[in-house]
Formats: C-alpha cells, structure tokens, sequence
C-alpha cells in the first residue's frame, strides 16, 4: 500500500515536527482535516526518513507495546505487537513478516520535517 492510501494522508507541504525533535525513532501522530495519521520518524547517519506507523500484518502502530523500536545494533526497526524486523533504511521486512512497511516521502525546510512530494 502507499502511504497516499490512507484516508487520513496529509497534504505535501504539511508540517510534521522540528527535526531537533528526531533523535533516532519518533512517532508522531499529525492531525489532519481528515483525521489522524500515524507517523514514524527516524534519523540515522544519511539524515530523516518517515514510515507509516502502522505494522502491515494487523496495522497496529509499530510502538503498540512499548517504545523500544530500534534494535540493539540500530539497523532494524521493531513491531512490539508481534516482534516483525523491518530494515531501518527502506522499510524491507527482514522477519516475521511478508511486506514491509510504508515508507512516507520528508524534506527539511528552515530546521522543520514536512511532508514531502
């Protein structure tokens, strides 16, 4: 699925958080005329990327049972629901799962992470 799937998609352009903010995973929930839209927020060594928070087999959010989301060696990205590993970079499932997670398209403007095209 792509994440413009969603019903409650935002615009590109629309403000997430300060990238300050990010320190390695970050979930964020974005109110949306629509409703809300569940994010998550990572920062590595290449800079920010976006997922949406929501694990493909029950879409629970990724923190539904904790938030230690980032594995030990900080490659991988954790569901606490069920313990699916999705590689960090590009959402690729690595185990327990068949699909991987949706990964949502950011941009830095001015020191904030806003939707991107």
């Amino acid at each position: 699925m792509s994440w413009r799937d969603y019903s409650t998609a935002p615009a590109p352009g629309t403000p997430i958080c300060a990238a300050i903010e990010v320190t390695d995973v970050h979930p964020v929930s974005l109110s949306t005329e629509k409703g809300e839209f569940p994010l998550l927020m990572v920062k590595d060594a290449g800079g920010y990327l976006a997922y949406v928070n929501a694990c493909p087999h029950q879409y629970l959010p990724l923190n539904y049972r904790g938030d230690q989301m980032l594995s030990a060696d900080g490659t991988m990205l954790l569901c606490t629901g069920h313990g699916a590993r999705f590689d960090l970079r590009t959402g690729r499932a690595i185990e327990g799962a068949d699909c991987g997670l949706d990964p949502v398209p950011v941009s830095l403007e001015n020191g904030m992470l806003v939707i991107g095209g």
